[in-house]
């Protein structure tokens, strides 16, 4: 059964999941078995998924994540916020965030 995103819940990286910073890049590696057959199981963040995934520290929610780079960025909120949710129902999907209980 799949997760549905929260707009209003606060989401951090799975327990299964490693990042690491390579040359300017994030990389998402899972760790749990099965994935490193898939050629899709790793995971090269760019300029916005890093501004996302480093704001995924469970304290904000996925708007506020939105507001957040509201602030940094020159778009409209909903555009950001389109992106935004787009992006972690991705990451939700492959189980690479978990909510926050």
């Amino acid at each position: 059964m799949t997760e549905t995103l929260e707009l209003d819940g606060c989401y951090i990286p799975s327990e299964d999941i490693v990042a690491r910073e390579i040359e300017g890049e994030i990389i998402l590696v899972p760790l749990t078995t099965g994935f490193s057959d898939d050629p899709e199981a790793l995971f090269t963040l760019n300029e916005t998924g890093k501004a996302i995934w480093n704001r995924l520290d469970g304290k904000l929610t996925i708007e506020g994540i939105a507001d957040s780079l509201c602030e940094d960025y020159e778009q409209e909120k909903a555009d950001i916020l389109n992106d935004v949710r787009r992006f972690a129902e991705e990451l939700l999907s492959r189980r690479m965030i978990v909510k926050v209980a």
